[in-house]
């Protein structure tokens, strides 16, 4: 399995060499992994604060774990933040955040870029964000004694720790010192496989929506001109191509009773045009409108990134992409404004999507007929909506404070000192 993982590795990293001059997210990744850690090195040298070492595969984890980087640099304001990404989606996005004061793509997991990496930063603490665990790095970590936590971690039963060939993958999770989980059926099967490191926290992701629910809106007068206060508003959030097929006739039956904010998940100029294909001529691009041509429209396309979580403020209903296809995408930042939630059926890997659903504030669908179905007792009866707020509301609330029970365990094993 050891060489298998090599192999793959740099297999990957091969293709997305080979595919770079055609797909503009590989060319990304494969020009920030160039000269990476000379440029890693050059950038640390003179450095001499304390540095924790915050790792996000990607950006949806960067949100996952913005609170306790927050919390973190807010507890140990001498202590200085190196942010890792994978992906170049995270990557591009956040790489001038000002919470961190350095941020990198993370080298390939090799022993020598491990090395490497880890004596140029020299970190006092080490978090890894939900998933994404590689082996070299966990190595190193623990050969040299830095504390080494996960957050906001989720395991299931078909996971390859979990599984007889799975000896490699268990070893990685036994070089954290703390695993903390969404849940405790996670905690129970870890305790199966020799892992008895691990806690429940909760999702630190409910800490961030619950913020930005409350924080004070952005200014966005297109947004205000488009929904005009008394039409409700439905949203498409992460919208994938294979969401489409379900949301047309439902696009098409309501157009003249609500209006819609679409937000694809990747901003191309393909997944826009698809959207517009929708209702040709009623559909208008955030980018190319105002606020006097605006209000003509029946659709609003965003097509920039950066304004989903601002988005959901503005609604009434949500539909979150990407259950048609490998997963859904982020549901709290919706269930944080109240919003009745509708998605496709691959939510199974999601803790808080099966929460949302067995309360009633969630209905997962597998076609246009049952989208439509689900839909039309929430838009006739405002009661029965008012009522799916209030609980989505509730659960939100009682699921916040992970953050803060992470930071008391830090603070408890003093593991920054």
């Amino acid at each position: 399995m050891h060489f298998l993982y090599i192999v793959s590795l740099h297999l990957y990293a091969l293709l997305l060499r080979l595919v770079s001059p055609f797909v503009p997210k590989a060319a990304r990744w494969v020009q920030g992994q160039r000269n990476l850690l000379p440029r890693i090195q050059q950038a640390l040298q003179a450095e001499t604060a304390p540095l924790a070492w915050f790792h996000c595969a990607s950006l949806g984890e960067f949100e996952q774990g913005r609170p306790l980087m927050e919390a973190y640099a807010q507890q140990y304001p001498s202590h200085k933040i190196v942010l890792t990404f994978f992906s170049a989606s995270g990557y591009e996005v956040r790489k001038n955040w000002p919470g961190a004061a350095y941020v990198f793509y993370l080298p390939l997991d090799t022993a020598d870029n491990a090395r490497l990496f880890m004596a140029a930063v020299r970190p006092r603490l080490a978090v890894f964000v939900k998933y994404e665990f590689w082996h070299y790095f966990l190595t190193e970590l623990k050969r040299q004694h830095v504390p080494t936590i996960c957050v906001s971690a989720i395991f299931w039963p078909k996971q390859i720790y979990f599984r007889p060939w799975g000896s490699f993958h268990r070893q990685m999770l036994r070089n954290f010192t703390h695993i903390f989980t969404q849940n405790q059926a996670s905690v129970e099967m870890l305790r199966t496989i020799g892992v008895p490191q691990a806690g429940v926290a909760g999702d630190t992701r409910f800490d961030t929506v619950v913020r930005t629910a409350a924080a004070p809106p952005r200014d966005l007068p297109l947004l205000d001109a488009f929904v005009n206060d008394w039409v409700p508003v439905f949203i498409i959030g992460s919208s994938w191509p294979e969401d489409l097929p379900a949301l047309t006739p439902l696009l098409r039956q309501y157009q003249e009773k609500m209006r819609f904010i679409v937000a694809p998940h990747e901003i191309s100029e393909t997944n826009l045009r698809l959207v517009e294909e929708v209702l040709p001529g009623r559909v208008v691009r955030y980018s190319r409108t105002d606020k006097d041509t605006v209000t003509a429209a029946r659709v609003l396309l965003i097509d920039n990134v950066g304004l989903l979580n601002q988005l959901y403020r503005f609604g009434h209903y949500a539909y979150i992409g990407g259950a048609f296809g490998k997963g859904l995408h982020n549901t709290l930042e919706a269930a944080a404004f109240g919003l009745p939630l509708f998605f496709g059926p691959t939510y199974h890997k999601f803790q808080e999507a099966q929460d949302l659903v067995a309360l009633g504030c969630a209905f997962p669908v597998t076609s246009a007929e049952e989208l439509l179905k689900a839909f039309a007792p929430l838009f006739h009866r405002e009661a029965l909506r008012l009522t799916v707020q209030d609980l989505s509301l509730d659960y939100v609330h009682d699921h916040s404070g992970a953050t803060s029970k992470i930071m008391q365990w830090l603070a408890v094993q003093g593991v920054t000192e």
